[in-house]
């Protein structure tokens, strides 16, 4: 008799249940990491102040006027600062961050300022961002790089995105800001991830000798 034939079947069940196992490990380890990093944003935020001010990131305001009119989402948003500094140039705006206190102070943000937001809560691990939605998308000192395909899909034709944050430059010079490589762009890095949109703006700054940074415009 040939066995072999037999033991395929079997052969083929246990290999599903190993990539089942597998893809279960993963969806968890996923699902502890947003956890873990809720608590962590969530206990940050916890105080009656806004620990990064209510007023707008420099480079924004900056550059508000050249940004299409239309809608816009403000990714890993905070306590609301950019979000609402949009909206009161006339965008119609979202907001998303994982920390479900820092959206409660974003919409109280723009209550006090007079204007309206959506502001909402999400994993950007696991949350998909809807196609060809937005005319702006801002992102400022948030880094996660399976991002960056999912913000160009997310935007218009002729949309825009708005984006700032950290290099490995900070780290070198002993700077405030994260101490974990992963979340520091690597020299021409964030250039290099929007090569294929029409690059409006592009630089790599220190300022004032406090930050050093990575800053683009980019239009689809």
């Amino acid at each position: 008799m040939d066995t072999n034939k037999k033991c395929i079947p079997y052969y083929g069940c246990f290999l599903c249940i190993i990539i089942f196992y597998i893809a279960m490990g993963m969806a968890c380890n996923a699902a502890f990491s947003g956890e873990r990093d809720k608590v962590f944003w969530d206990t940050k935020y916890g105080t009656e102040a806004y620990i990064f001010g209510k007023e707008p990131v420099a480079f924004l305001r900056e550059h508000i006027d050249i940004l299409p009119k239309g809608k816009a989402l403000d990714v890993a948003m905070g306590e609301g600062r950019n979000a609402v500094f949009l909206a009161k140039n006339g965008f119609e705006v979202d907001g998303c961050d994982i920390s479900e206190i820092a959206i409660k102070k974003a919409l109280e943000l723009a209550k006090e300022m007079r204007v309206d937001i959506h502001a909402f809560a999400a994993d950007l691990e696991t949350y998909r961002l809807p196609e060809n939605t937005y005319d702006v998308i801002s992102c400022f000192y948030y880094l996660q790089r399976d991002l960056f395909a999912r913000m160009k899909d997310a935007l218009k034709p002729g949309g825009m995105i708005i984006y700032e944050t950290y290099t490995t430059e900070n780290l070198e010079r002993g700077f405030d800001g994260p101490k974990n490589k992963d979340y520091l762009l690597q020299p021409n890095e964030l250039l290099h991830a929007f090569k294929d949109l029409k690059i409006i703006y592009y630089r790599e700054i220190v300022v004032d000798n406090k930050k050093a940074i990575a800053s683009l415009i980019a239009r689809k």
